[in-house]
């Protein structure tokens, strides 16, 4: 049986992860949710892990604590604890900012926190508590907004909690992958895909879905499903598009054409 952590399941590609794991046979997923309970319309074998906040300092601990009292779930529990065959982290907060309006100290310290502060406290405590062990894959769901070298003056600049949230999630990924490699554990850093969400609907980003390529999370969930599934030590701490460079509007520009998919990002 395989057991599953989504952190961030409630809504968006968190949402669409969470059923996708959760309609697989023999895999117990378990979900956080900020509130007292998970949402209603999701699959109902999710199990709900309530009040976490990845914005709030102690998000690991609590996390920790939270499993212990669920127990195993249904799922595979080693010694009384569930042990996770993949976790993946893909909460997120999304503010815009531009030059002449200027950039946003609190929105700028909420993007920080949720992107790159609170990953690798959760990650700490789950390796601490050992319910990430030898085999476990952890997938850090970042952007392709997080490379430098795909910044390019045809996108232009502004957005700068985001970008750099994301550029600083990144070094946090490849840091783990170097302290996680000698345990067995991998870590992955993904974009997911340009994505048709609420989120990205809310910052007016919804203009650029049909010219952007933009996906359903279902869509993407299942490309990031399926690259989990082969994902091995060897791609440990690297930066990855599984969808290629379809979404990627500087890619041509800045890497070149006729790239492949998947998609090695540079950073």
């Amino acid at each position: 049986m395989a057991n599953i952590l989504i952190v961030g399941a409630t809504r968006g590609l968190g949402a669409s992860l969470a059923n996708n794991y959760a309609s697989q046979e023999s895999t117990t997923v378990y979900g956080t949710t900020r509130a007292m309970a998970g949402p209603s319309n999701l699959n109902e074998k999710i199990v709900w892990i309530p009040t976490i906040d990845v914005a709030e300092e102690g998000v690991g601990r609590k996390l920790v604590n939270q499993l212990g009292v669920l127990g195993g779930g249904g799922g595979m529990v080693e010694s009384g604890r569930v042990t996770f065959d993949v976790v993946i982290i893909t909460a997120g907060y999304f503010a815009t900012e531009d030059f002449v309006n200027g950039p946003k100290w609190d929105e700028q310290v909420k993007m920080y926190t949720t992107s790159a502060i609170s990953p690798p406290f959760i990650v700490h405590s789950l390796f601490r508590a050992k319910n990430i062990t030898n085999g476990s894959k952890i997938l850090l769901i970042s952007s392709e907004s997080g490379s430098i070298t795909l910044r390019h003056e045809k996108e232009g600049g502004g957005n700068y909690g985001h970008h750099a949230s994301k550029s600083a999630l990144n070094m946090v990924g490849k840091l783990l992958s170097l302290d996680l490699k000698e345990h067995g554990i991998i870590v992955s850093i993904l974009h997911p895909g340009f994505m048709r969400t609420e989120m990205t609907k809310g910052v007016g980003f919804d203009k650029y879905w049909d010219d952007g390529g933009a996906v359903t999370p279902n869509e993407a969930a299942k490309s990031l499903v399926e690259w989990a599934e082969k994902l091995d030590i060897s791609k440990s701490g690297q930066y990855w598009a599984p969808r290629g460079p379809r979404d990627i509007g500087t890619a041509d520009v800045m890497i070149g054409t006729d790239l492949p998919t998947p998609l090695q990002l540079p950073w």
